[in-house]
């Protein structure tokens, strides 16, 4: 196997890969290499990347099947198109502070897992700069896993064995009632996972959560926001927190069932575009092991 070059993130998760080109990477080269990297330490930074939206396709699929939420809406030959984290508009405008795409891109300031929602939820996000600000707009990641296995087990004992449940549209009531109600935030029922996800690699659990989650077993929904908010807390304490400040190029891998992330304000006037792949995760990636038993 190649020998990569790597340097901690922090502490307890994440590497930065170095003298690696991403656009080279295929199944039978580097992709071995890297998803060990993945499953070992669950952040993979690479810097200086020149990554075309077909090359970010290639790369997501090595991971699982690319997640398409505007599939049912997509015209017969209309093609996937790379989705873009984005606050520019078609004529080259920024959005207002208060547009609903704003407020969308703000709900994003909460911590959270992508596609906990979704009967299939993802494994990775490829998140690559494309444009960015001279300040703020970071990417923040927290370890789920790190912070599982610091939690005190009076802590874990109160979710431990649980199933929690996930809706699109709560993460986004937080911010607008208006924007909850949008039919994108509604098209998907609501899913339940079980509490903990342990990779079926190494054995490592993480806390499995998002800001998407309302419910969990056992308690009412007052109960269970209160106990949601304690959880996140913990687990975003400073110490299990990587921060990304973006440079055009850089790409961040993340391993969704291990980590949350949340983005950060900019001045809005100012562009900011982030090109954005999720791959959904599959049997092999331990989907089975969260299913909750009807």
């Amino acid at each position: 196997m190649t020998t990569i070059q790597t340097k901690p993130l922090t502490q307890l998760f994440g590497v930065e890969v170095s003298d690696i080109d991403l656009a080279d990477v295929r199944a039978d080269n580097l992709f071995p290499e890297l998803r060990a990297l993945f499953e070992e330490h669950s952040a993979l930074l690479f810097r200086g990347q020149d990554i075309s939206d077909e090359k970010h396709m290639a790369l997501a699929k090595l991971f699982g099947p690319i997640e398409d939420r505007q599939a049912d809406e997509r015209k017969p030959g209309e093609k996937f198109e790379v989705p873009q984290v984005s606050n520019v508009q078609e004529d080259g405008s920024t959005t207002g502070e208060m547009d609903l795409k704003t407020l969308n891109l703000k709900s994003n300031f909460l911590w959270h897992s992508d596609s906990t929602f979704l009967p299939n939820p993802a494994l990775t996000n490829i998140l690559i700069g494309r444009v960015v600000t001279t300040e703020g707009g970071a990417t923040e990641l927290a370890s789920t896993r790190a912070a599982w296995a610091a939690m005190p087990e009076a802590l874990k004992a109160r979710v431990r064995n649980r199933g929690i449940w996930h809706r699109y549209s709560h993460s986004r009531r937080k911010i607008s009632p208006e924007l909850a109600k949008l039919p994108m935030f509604n098209k998907w029922p609501d899913q339940h996972w079980k509490a903990v996800w342990q990779n079926p690699t190494n054995g490592h659990e993480a806390l499995y959560i998002a800001s998407h989650a309302f419910k969990i077993d056992g308690y009412d929904e007052a109960e269970s926001q209160a106990l949601l908010d304690e959880l996140i807390a913990f687990c975003t304490q400073p110490e299990f927190v990587y921060s990304h400040q973006w440079n055009v190029g850089d790409v961040l891998i993340w391993d969704q069932r291990a980590v949350v992330h949340r983005g950060t304000p900019w001045p809005y006037e100012q562009p900011r575009t982030l090109s954005s792949i999720c791959s959904s995760a599959t049997e092999a990636d331990g989907i089975s092991l969260i299913r909750v038993p009807a």
